[in-house]
């Protein structure tokens, strides 16, 4: 069952993060932005196949100068959207995304200026808050997203003050590994495991950190389901296989999407799903997530307790917004 498109809208980014590899990568400099047209018939018929949430992401998805256009008609698909950004194009965005963006993230590395803005390799700690201001005067309640790593993980106190006193969510997103850069240390797991034991206004995925905790995926006993319950686009309108960060296969969309993931090459990648020897160990966040979506073992259980609880927070903060 398809339930999530991780739709790349560019491989392009304006930051060059220690932990990413966007930036960095010669090889994305020039490479394309999704055209619109591909867009619109694609989610149209992602929309035909079930999928309930897109996550229109990059490189920096706010590098695309439709990305307002393709967040609306997203929408308009029935589709729940989310866009993680560095904030520093957002404020030329913030008007025309309102209401478009269910899940909208800013991307904060550490409470002090210095330190965020030298793992971002760009000045832009201070543009985060002046989009915080601009996003909550038009009535948005964006998440402030934490990469969490070996360097950074004893600040979270500090973040969390952070966000407590603009109002806002925290999302403790654990740096996973792939690319050659390393995933979070047991002891960094169990500090931030503690730390946000029952807090009402943090997520943190629980299901996240008791994966890592038991070493990540295990090709005996897998548990992704990156190609079955997920669809990654790249802004070469191909589908990537069987994820973006281990992908080596990319098949062309110059056919129906429905006939495409019924063809031999993606019942191969399904049946592989987790199994590959690079998915050993595996804990990417963004397919673990729909892979914890329905409570069939221990970390989708974890996983859903934590999501109840971030869905009730959101959903207070829309009600006070409404009231306002």
């Amino acid at each position: 069952m398809l339930l999530l498109c991780n739709y790349y809208v560019t491989y392009r980014c304006n930051a060059f993060c220690e932990f990413c590899h966007f930036g960095v990568h010669e090889n994305f400099k020039d490479t394309p932005y999704t055209d619109l047209n591909d867009f619109k018939n694609n989610v149209t018929q992602l929309a035909e196949l079930g999928v309930k949430f897109i996550d229109l992401t990059g490189g920096e998805p706010l590098l695309h100068k439709e990305i307002h256009l393709m967040a609306e008609f997203a929408k308009s698909n029935g589709m729940q959207t989310s866009i993680t950004t560095n904030a520093m194009l957002y404020p030329k965005f913030a008007e025309k995304l309102v209401g478009k963006i269910n899940l909208l993230h800013f991307s904060l590395d550490s409470p002090d200026e210095e330190e965020h803005n030298r793992i971002r390799k760009v000045d832009c700690y201070k543009q985060l808050f002046k989009s915080i201001e601009i996003a909550k005067s038009l009535g948005e309640y964006p998440d402030i997203l934490f990469t969490v790593t070996n360097d950074t993980y004893k600040k979270l106190p500090r973040m969390h003050e952070i966000a407590k006193k603009h109002d806002l969510v925290l999302l403790v997103n654990p740096v996973f590994s792939y690319f050659g850069n390393p995933g979070l240390t047991n002891k960094a797991v169990e500090y931030i495991d503690e730390y946000c034991n029952g807090k009402r206004d943090i997520y943190l995925n629980k299901g996240f950190m008791k994966l890592r905790l038991d070493g990540g995926n295990d090709i005996n006993n897998p548990k992704c389901k990156a190609v079955s319950r997920v669809v990654v686009i790249s802004p070469y309108n191909e589908i990537i296989l069987p994820c973006y960060h281990f992908s080596n296969e990319r098949i062309k969309i110059d056919r129906p999407i429905k006939e495409i993931r019924k063809s031999e090459k993606i019942k191969y990648f399904k049946k592989m799903e987790g199994r590959f020897d690079f998915c050993q160990g595996c804990t990417v966040n963004c397919y673990f997530e729909p892979s914890f979506a329905f409570p069939t073992n221990l970390y989708a259980v974890a996983s859903l307790t934590s999501k109840f609880k971030y869905s009730y927070q959101k959903l207070i903060k829309q009600k006070i917004k409404k009231n306002l």
